[in-house]
């Protein structure tokens, strides 16, 4: 195997490159893989083998590596493998361990490349199960795209069984994790994304830009509570919002013209809010009251959907109909104060809250809560 030698201070390791059929017969799983209608099984793990042995403890107690969480990953990868076209399907490396000494032949003139010896037995993946996993599918499915995938991989060798487990556990402990309220931007962006997600992206995007919402740039897209003026995070607005989409997905599915129809959803939020702020009055966006705060703006939203169900219907007229359809809440105003707030509405954590703040919104102005099931 053509390959690179790599230094880094006193380790030494490879960088190579592997066509796919062959890296998938060069690995071993110690974890079981599940695709539509085939299994990977997991290779029996020797006993003599600790540092399978300590990767396959991980995995099997590991939540993120249990069985339906595992499922839900390959699939996932597999859909973005068909779905990439101009962007590589594995532009990362996996990092591959054996615990045999490979021998390494410079080329003529090189320092540093030249031909890497293949391990006795198959090497052992410390990280890149999953993708290697959701590539067998793929090819399964697709065998005539494996000429054109290689595989990067990253090859370390005859170290001891504290490296390869200690590099495991610093690989999936703490991982570089792109930030929620980020991934909601890259929605829009992504071809593999889901089509229901990057229409909720989409509402987000549009209620933090359009100059006619009562949200315009009091959406926090950065990730973190750092600004006084901003009320609620992208993340937290992307979730109500997606909650809503997906329940009316089916129907939302069956417009000619998402552009429009994400139009007509935004309109319904930027009218259902415009009411929301007259009726509340001087309590909105003010600092004593809670009307503005994460935990409210979220239990409004879910109002909002109740309403649109019945009453979204016809836009004109639609923000007068809903300003006097919402105006009980102004007798509500006092529980919204930030003093005592919390012991006026009693719960478990903030999930809790919202759902009871919803309820009691809902029921106020004579709204019917429906669940927020897929239809």
């Amino acid at each position: 195997m053509l390959a690179t030698r790599i230094r880094q201070k006193d380790g030494i390791f490879y960088f190579a490159s592997c066509p796919a059929k062959e890296i998938l017969n060069k690995v071993r799983f110690i974890s079981r893989y599940y695709g539509e209608d085939e299994q990977i099984a997991a290779q029996t793990v020797p006993q003599n083998d600790e540092i399978a042995q300590f990767i396959a403890r991980i995995e099997r107690n590991d939540a993120a590596f249990q069985r339906v969480v595992s499922r839900a990953k390959v699939r996932s990868l597999k859909n973005f493998y068909e779905m990439a076209v101009t962007q590589p399907p594995i532009p990362g490396t996996v990092l591959l361990f054996t615990s045999d000494k490979l021998n390494f032949r410079t080329l003529e003139g090189q320092d540093n490349v030249g031909h890497l010896q293949e391990p006795t037995s198959k090497y052992l993946i410390i990280d890149g199960q999953h993708r290697l996993a959701a590539l067998r599918f793929y090819l399964a499915e697709h065998p005539e795209e494996a000429k054109g995938i290689d595989v990067p991989c990253v090859i370390f060798d005859a170290r001891s069984e504290d490296f390869a487990a200690e590099m495991f556990v610093i690989i999936n402990s703490t991982p570089t994790r792109i930030n929620k309220s980020h991934l909601v931007d890259l929605y829009e962006r992504v071809s593999w994304a889901d089509p229901d997600r990057r229409f909720a992206a989409r509402l987000v995007d549009s209620l933090y830009s359009e100059s006619d919402s009562p949200l315009r740039y009091r959406i926090n897209r950065l990730g973190g509570r750092s600004l006084k003026d901003k009320w609620i995070l992208q993340a937290e607005l992307f979730n109500e919002l997606y909650r809503w989409v997906r329940a009316d997905w089916k129907k939302i599915k069956q417009a000619t013209n998402s552009y429009r129809e994400a139009e007509k959803y935004y309109e319904i939020v930027r009218d259902f809010l415009k009411a929301a702020q007259r009726v509340w009055g001087d309590t909105w966006a003010n600092d004593s009251y809670m009307v503005t705060k994460p935990v409210t703006l979220k239990a409004l939203i879910r109002v909002c959907a109740d309403l649109a169900r019945e009453d979204a219907d016809p836009a004109d007229g639609r923000l007068k109909r809903w300003e006097e359809r919402l105006g009980v809440w102004a007798d509500q105003q006092k529980s919204f104060k930030v003093d005592g707030f919390y012991e006026r509405f009693p719960a478990k954590g903030e999930v809790e809250r919202v759902a009871r703040i919803h309820r009691d919104l809902a029921k106020a102005a004579s709204i019917e809560v429906r669940t927020a099931k897929a239809t």
